[in-house]
């Protein structure tokens, strides 16, 4: 059976996080673009590196599979590669976060008007249904 936590927290160091955290996130959503773009860069750069890993083993390759598209002259051409996880390139991988607009609206709104309410109070502590609301942005 799990037990309740009751805990008070001072009201100027749970604005102090909020304050914190909407900053993170601000920042986080405006560099989410570029950070893209690395990541589609270096998605890029590994693609090329497994079509040239694909075709210096070509003849190591099993099951060929072609489709020729005459409607706009294309060729598919699918094989089957055995190897080891070690020999392949290394996929990049996101080290961020991607929001979504509406995502982030809704997070900056909740944070805001959280804010604004601390602010507002008279109490010295946040009482554990503000702090059950709040929580999952700290």
């Amino acid at each position: 059976m799990s037990r309740a936590i009751t805990v008070k927290v001072a009201t100027p160091k749970v604005i102090k996080a909020l304050e914190t955290k909407l900053a993170t996130i601000k920042k986080e959503y405006a560099e989410q673009g570029a950070n893209e773009a690395k990541y589609e860069k270096a998605r890029e750069k590994w693609r090329k590196e497994v079509q040239e890993f694909a075709i210096a083993n070509i003849k190591k390759a099993e099951n060929f599979r072609t489709n020729y598209r005459s409607w706009n002259n294309s060729l598919n051409i699918d094989f089957d590669l055995t190897v080891s996880e070690k020999d392949l390139p290394t996929e990049p991988q996101r080290d961020f976060t991607i929001m979504h607009q509406h995502s982030y609206n809704e997070i900056v709104e909740d944070i805001t008007n959280a804010l604004t309410i601390l602010k507002m109070t008279d109490e010295e502590t946040v009482n554990a249904s503000t702090m059950k609301q709040i929580a999952r942005y700290l």
